[in-house]
């Protein structure tokens, strides 16, 4: 089967993916109220059985960190989380009726500027967030998800707050993480087989891990 014809670098995407998704699907149900099943569920349930059935070889599915603050509003005015997800039972069930009537042409009435513009609002949101861990200012958990912290800060307080509490180590060590990244991939690029094979995220987790 053509699946297979791929498998040594889906295997190795895969990997790295699992890596960034478990913690991400754990961390978005804590943030929404949601047993932490449910967001294992979701991660499996977006990842594999939506993944299969797209047909899409550059679809991405899953818990998202945007509906966070919809999915706590939705529990606490529907009263329970059971009430919620038959909610979200009925919501799958109109996007079937969707595909079927062929309803994801709505889309090209959307500007490319708003997508592109989604798509930069989450990646200043991700910076905003992991800056303050990876200069040591950890006074809250890893994976928080909400604007208002549960340290008394909110987004950006925190992070014009983290320059006054610098780390050196965990500085040193989020900057090896970038580059050795950033070389994994160019000397993958030019060919070596075994910078291929493992991938230059994990190689960081590992090396770091050991650092530390």
């Amino acid at each position: 089967m053509n699946m297979f014809k791929t498998w040594r670098s889906d295997a190795q995407s895969s990997l790295v993916v699992f890596l960034v998704a478990l913690p991400l699907c754990l961390g978005i149900a804590l943030a929404s109220n949601a047993p932490l099943a449910s967001g294992l569920f979701a991660g499996i349930i977006g990842g594999i059985v939506v993944g299969f059935l797209s047909g899409s070889h550059i679809s991405v599915s899953g818990p998202a960190a945007g509906l966070t603050v919809i999915v706590v509003n939705s529990i606490a005015e529907l009263g329970a989380f059971e009430a919620f997800s038959v909610a979200v039972f009925v919501s799958g069930l109109i996007q079937i009726l969707f595909g079927v009537f062929k309803g994801g042409v709505i889309g090209n009435y959307f500007p490319n500027s708003v997508i592109k513009g989604m798509l930069a609002a989450i990646g200043i949101i991700l910076i905003l967030k992991q800056f303050p861990h990876a200069v040591g200012y950890d006074t809250e958990f890893m994976g928080s998800e909400s604007f208002l912290q549960s340290d008394g800060e909110n987004t950006f307080s925190g992070f014009f707050k983290s320059f006054n509490a610098l780390h050196w180590g965990a500085i040193v060590i989020s900057s090896f993480s970038i580059f050795l990244m950033i070389g994994w991939e160019k000397l993958a690029g030019k060919g070596y087989k075994f910078f291929k094979l493992f991938p230059g995220a994990l190689a960081a987790v590992f090396l770091c891990c050991r650092i530390q």
